[in-house]
């Protein structure tokens, strides 16, 4: 072989293994640049970049080598009217250098090269890094190499279930779950589930990234060096939001100040919701009727569980000529002879709604041909040229005959919201069919959208039915779901290696800015054995959304099918969720405003401790308690990991000082829960359903350290009101030294008036106090010597402040 055939060969071998670097267009050096208020328009040799600076904290980046930039869409983003923010420029010789009140950004001119610090000089991003900096193209592809750093780690990225911190991972987002049959091998696979990913991530430098595109994208954090990472869609703009903390929760906050806050449930959506098959899944729809779902709802009444909500899932409905059980055809069942008369049955059990699970395709029924006149007009997105199956859910003029002919088929007799089902099969092969539906490029970009305009539909359409706060049920999502809850994890079997990793997907949606989260507790399909049905519906029952359903036939999760042991334990921890409630619904109204979750990761709060960061089986509920889900079989003993500050053991009493591993006693009716010191914890009595009664009383949990507080939220419950400052705070501070614990309770302040109750005070510390005093007059002592807990009962009422003052 002669040595031009060897360098021949060479280059073949070379350009195999490196096609990417051979392709890639960089940006080039700056040519020109402009300054228009808060936008600044670099022009290069290959391309431009224009910084809008939304904040003096979040800047959007575009780059084009078109030299145009594509129309605002309404999908992801929900916010572009940003006001102006101040921005000094100054050229240098090789640089230009960008100033707000929060960031320096420094341009180098040859070639392009965006480097962004904090005021104090700490880099936080670089496209320091080898080959091509920053923005690159190559083909369709678009994307950004960006420096990685010593020591940074990255967390996000939507409803995975495969690890939490993804430094030196690389992942592919795009909506869906594994494909192929058996399920163990496709569907069943945590590597590759997909159901609502974000293309978001936080960094523990304290920065976030948000890829603002629709298309397919793929990222790598380092797994094939420990000096750059990257990020590329496979077509469009590359257009990304940096956003700047430091703090997780303040990026969290700015990111869903881009893409939307999640609005507030109903306050019954914090209750127990429970779905149904109506006594028959598939394979036994003959078994359905209108009677079992009223008779499921009595029962839990009778064995005095709380109940609110309830779905009836696929098989109420008759799967059509057409799409089969893939498609929604609004025709009910033969089994169900009186479905109207259903509707009335269930709410005169007191229940706040009742739903049910449709699909996004059309479909003809026996009596009902939907599908047939939505494509004689035009309301079915178009498949290879012909008219389509799905509804064309982009379309107002569409959604509202959806509506109308459809969905008004069943709203106007009862149903009061929607579980969207299947959003991921437009532009993929679905779940329950062979079928992929409509292809080519625009519906590749639309793909991971669908899910979102499909949710927002029934969203805001029962919403405005209902005259109160809209709610939709889905399992599909991407950027800006947070604004139509609520999100499921999917169908995960009833095995024990499919827990945690359903707990993960909890972590690491909340961490991508998404708090109304469920999961079918006890697992979905399969029969759970009863200690894996135990130790998931106490993790389900402290989860933000409690969710039970199950297609296991005839169980179906119902907790009385599974023993006497596991149907007292489901009541004691749905009652103790219950009682929960005030304490969920305030840290729900935070999530509104601040976009931080109910169910948090550890390293929302503690992004410095390296210790968290793979920590999948504990999780902050709220602020103030950390829960620690059992996930082992057989196990009566776990290992808690216990962050920086002191927590007590919820059930004992027990305080132990932070920062350490600690071994806890788990016997199968407990869940380890921690509660951590300075927390106060607002409960309520454990009613069957809201609404059953007036509360009157509002129990306060303190646990004094330093100073803390807490603001209780209240509302109407059911109303958008609160969107126009209707609420109150009540104003809730522990003030604790060496020699006192000062506790106040003030007025409640705000437009919503809150009817009189009382407070019951329960301070957990160490020893019986000499004395208590409440507006200055000595209370009764009440103290609890084998639970350390001191109760006060003020005879103030909450129309006046109230201040306890313990020595």
């Amino acid at each position: 072989m002669n040595a031009f055939t060897k360098f021949f060969l060479f280059l073949l071998f070379y350009s195999a293994i490196q096609p990417f670097s051979f392709a890639q267009t960089g940006v080039g050096k700056v040519r020109t640049v402009k300054h228009n208020n808060n936008t600044v328009l670099f022009s290069n040799t290959n391309a431009d970049v224009q910084l809008e600076f939304c904040t003096d904290g979040i800047i959007r980046i575009r780059t084009s080598w078109n030299r145009e930039f594509e129309e605002n869409e309404p999908w992801m983003v929900s916010r572009y009217d940003w006001p102006g923010t101040d921005v000094e420029i100054a050229e240098e010789d090789d640089q230009f250098v960008l100033k707000t009140a929060k960031l320096i950004l420094k341009v180098q001119k040859r070639p392009f090269q965006l480097d962004i610090y904090d005021t104090a000089g700490n880099i936080l991003s670089s496209e320091d890094v080898e080959g091509i900096k920053g923005g690159f193209s190559r083909g369709n592809t678009v994307g950004s190499t960006k420096k990685l750093f010593p020591g940074e780690h990255f967390f996000g990225f939507g409803e995975r279930m495969d690890v939490l911190d993804r430094r030196g991972k690389e992942v592919t987002l795009n909506v869906g779950r594994g494909l192929g049959r058996p399920h163990i091998v496709g569907a069943y696979n945590v590597l590759e589930a997909n159901y609502s990913p974000v293309p978001f991530f936080m960094s523990t430098k304290g920065y976030g990234i948000f890829f603002h595109t629709a298309w397919p994208t793929t990222w790598d954090m380092g797994s094939g060096s420990d000096k750059a990472y990257s990020f590329r869609a496979e077509n469009g703009e590359l257009d990304y939001y940096f956003m700047y903390g430091p703090d997780f929760p303040s990026i969290l906050d700015k990111y869903t100040s881009v893409t939307g806050k999640s609005p507030l449930l109903p306050y019954f959506g914090l209750g127990l919701h429970v779905g149904t098959y109506s006594g028959g899944t598939w394979g036994h729809e003959a078994l359905t009727s209108d009677h079992y779902p009223v008779a499921l709802v009595k029962k839990f009444r009778e064995l005095n569980i709380p109940l609110d909500i309830l779905h009836l899932d696929s098989t109420w409905r008759i799967f059509g000529k057409n799409g089969g059980s893939g498609a929604t055809t609004f025709e009910w069942r033969e089994t169900f002879k009186n479905p109207e008369a259903m509707f009335d049955s269930l709410y005169a059990q007191n229940l706040n709604m009742v739903g049910l699970h449709v699909r996004p395709r059309f479909d003809n029924g026996n009596k009902l041909n939907l599908l047939d006149q939505a494509r004689e007009k035009g309301h079915t997105y178009p498949e290879n040229g012909n008219p389509g199956e799905f509804v064309n859910f982009f379309d107002p003029e569409s959604v509202d005959w959806w509506w109308e002919n459809g969905a008004m088929r069943v709203a106007g007799i009862g149903a009061m919201f929607f579980k969207t089902d299947e959003g991921s099969a437009f532009g993929r092969k679905a779940n329950e069919s062979n079928k992929t539906g409509p292809k080519g490029e625009n519906v590749k970009k639309l793909h991971n959208v669908f899910p979102i305009a499909y949710a927002r539909a029934p969203y805001e359409k029962f919403a405005e039915l209902n005259n109160m706060r809209g709610m939709n049920h889905t399992r599909e999502g991407y950027a800006g779901i947070q604004r139509y809850p609520f999100i499921f994890a999917g169908d995960w079997p009833s095995e024990w290696q499919y827990f945690e990793p359903v707990i993960k997907a909890g972590l690491n949606i909340g961490l991508s800015g998404v708090g109304y989260w469920a999961h079918c507790m006890g697992g979905f399909e399969h029969d759970a054995d009863p200690e894996l049905y135990i130790r998931w519906t106490q993790f389900g029952l402290m989860s933000s959304v409690a969710h039970l359903f199950g297609m296991d036939h005839p169980t179906y999760k119902e907790p009385w099918n599974y023993g006497e042991e596991a149907l007292n334990i489901f009541r004691k921890y749905t009652k103790l969720r219950y009682s929960l409630l005030p304490y969920l619904y305030s840290n729900a109204y935070e999530m509104y405003t601040k976009g931080i979750p109910l169910m948090r990761a550890l390293v929302l709060h503690y992004q410095n401790d390296p210790n968290v960061y793979n920590i999948t089986d504990q999780y902050l509920l709220g602020e103030s308690l950390m829960v620690c889900p059992v996930t082992t079989k057989g196990a009566r003993t776990r290992v808690v990991y216990l962050p920086e500050g002191n927590w007590t053991d919820f059930r004992t009493g027990e305080t132990y000082t932070g920062k350490q591993y600690l071994n806890v006693v788990c016997p199968l009716d407990e869940m380890p829960i921690f509660v951590k010191q300075g927390a106060i914890i607002p409960s309520q009595k454990a009613v069957n359903y809201i609404g059953e009664e007036t509360i009157d009383t509002i129990n306060l949990d303190i646990y004094p350290h330093e100073t803390s507080s807490f603001d209780l939220y209240d509302d109407d419950g059911t109303s958008t009101d609160y969107q126009k400052g209707e609420y109150a705070i009540t104003h809730i501070s522990s003030i604790r030294n060496e020699k006192t614990v000062a506790i106040n309770i003030k007025t409640p302040k705000g437009k919503y008036k809150v009817p009189k109750r009382s407070y019951k005070v329960s301070v957990h510390i160490d020893k019986k106090p000499a004395s208590v005093e409440t507006n200055g007059k000595k209370s009764p002592v009440q103290y609890d010597e084998e639970k350390k807990v001191l109760t006060v009962l003020p005879d103030v009422k909450s129309n006046r402040d109230i201040r306890i003052i313990i020595k």
